[in-house]
């Protein structure tokens, strides 16, 4: 039985410009997946009567879904520049713990991600325009304090 309830209501941030000036997209964002992966190297040796593997690479990433606007500080504007480029991108549990992480309320981030493409137009009549974006790559690190 579940000791404990996790409500999702994460934020979202990126470094858009200069060296610590994070633009705060958590009011645009409705969904975020931090996935940590690592290449799985054989490493079986003869005489093993198993496979055996060890760490490779390291191949994160971040995917967050975000409503779509064109507004001077909001999605696209904030987007569009880095389209093709690496950025950092943090993803916490809470917006608060992106500035004040707790073992709680941990941050994740990927330093060095890339982002590949944005879909500038995804629209449909009658609905909120959202896209969906992946940060692939990077070196990625955890804070609780």
């Amino acid at each position: 039985m579940a000791t404990s309830t996790y409500l999702s209501n994460p934020g979202f941030n990126i470094l858009t410009t200069g060296p610590s000036t994070y633009t705060d997209l958590t009011d645009q964002c409705h969904a975020a997946t931090v996935t940590v992966k690592y290449d799985a190297l054989e490493s079986t040796a003869f005489g093993g009567t198993s496979r055996v593997f060890t760490s490779g690479l390291g191949d994160h990433e971040i995917s967050v879904e975000l409503y779509m606007s064109y507004a001077t500080t909001e999605t696209y504007a904030s987007l569009s520049a880095l389209i093709g480029q690496a950025c950092t991108v943090n993803v916490a549990t809470t917006q608060a713990a992106l500035t004040a992480p707790t073992t709680t309320a941990p941050k994740f981030t990927l330093t060095g991600t890339f982002l590949e493409s944005v879909p500038v137009v995804d629209a449909k009549l009658g609905e909120l325009s959202s896209i969906t974006l992946t940060f692939k790559g990077g070196v990625y690190t955890v804070t609780t304090a």
